[in-house]
């Protein structure tokens, strides 16, 4: 799954948003757009079919995806500066198709898209998983908000989920579906838990949506089409070569955001109102 990006920020709307059955629409105040700065442009890798990015002590974990690219599914430790892997672990079974990664209780969790597992591995050596878990959805993006992981699987839901070790079973805390003022939001992709919010790609969009967990309203949006261009007008990319990797610094406040195929990787910060 691909994903795309718009400008974001915002702040809580007083308002209380309702349903009403008789016009068949969402009474959700619409987004309010979240503008950004770009600080730096690094190298990516631009055979990465990037489905997950994740930020770890000055390290980019990076997971792709791709049956039929040489890589193939793969999980990586990234040199932000440089783009290339320090580390990589390439998933020997062709037929698997890796999708998004987060970095929970030191172990990092790999969805696949319609291999219904989801793929464990320690943090400290990614050279090979550690466990896997039976997963009943499609696989696209994946984050955690410190007690649950939440993921996505192409439609407007977001599933809370905590792993049992002992039946070896995801267990499902929470289903969201998320909707902004036009209805429910599908396509969700990749995912990044960011100060209390679940920010997400689309799938061939170029934005991304700040989504509030504790309803699923859209409550901010940011706009980032024509930036790969801008940045790099030159280098042809192709028609799956869409926005779809989110990665917060929590240190610095950053952002770190690329797309599948992408021969650069932006940080940028998000400009307050």
């Amino acid at each position: 799954m691909f994903a795309g990006l718009v400008l974001l920020f915002s702040c809580h709307n007083t308002t209380t948003p309702s349903y009403d059955p008789s016009l068949q629409i969402y009474t959700i105040p619409p987004p309010q757009p979240i503008t950004f700065r770009v600080d730096s442009v690094y190298p990516h890798d631009s055979f990465a079919f990037t489905q997950g990015l994740e930020y770890y002590k000055g390290k980019l974990f990076e997971g792709t995806g791709h049956p039929d690219r040489i890589h193939k599914t793969s999980l990586r430790i990234v040199d932000i500066k440089t783009g290339k892997p320090e580390k990589e672990y390439i998933t020997p079974d062709s037929t698997i198709f890796g999708e998004g990664i987060t970095i929970f209780r030191n172990k990092i969790y790999q969805l696949t898209w319609q291999s219904h597992i989801i793929v464990v591995y320690n943090l400290k050596d990614i050279t090979h998983p550690i466990s896997t878990y039976p997963w009943n959805y499609d696989g696209w993006g994946l984050t955690n908000d410190g007690t649950n992981l939440i993921s996505s699987d192409g439609s407007s839901k977001l599933y809370y989920m905590v792993p049992d070790e002992s039946k070896k079973e995801m267990k499902i805390t929470k289903i969201l579906t998320v909707s902004d003022n036009n209805g429910e939001l599908d396509s969700l992709n990749e995912l990044e838990y960011i100060t209390g919010y679940v920010f997400a790609n689309r799938w061939y969009n170029d934005h991304i949506y700040k989504i509030d967990p504790t309803n699923g309203h859209v409550v901010g949006v940011i706009d980032f089409t024509g930036l790969l261009h801008q940045y790099d007008p030159k280098d042809p990319v192709g028609e799956e070569a869409v926005l779809n990797g989110i990665a917060y610094d929590s240190t610095t406040k950053k952002l770190f955001i690329t797309g599948k195929d992408w021969p650069k990787l932006f940080e940028i910060t998000l400009n307050s109102n």
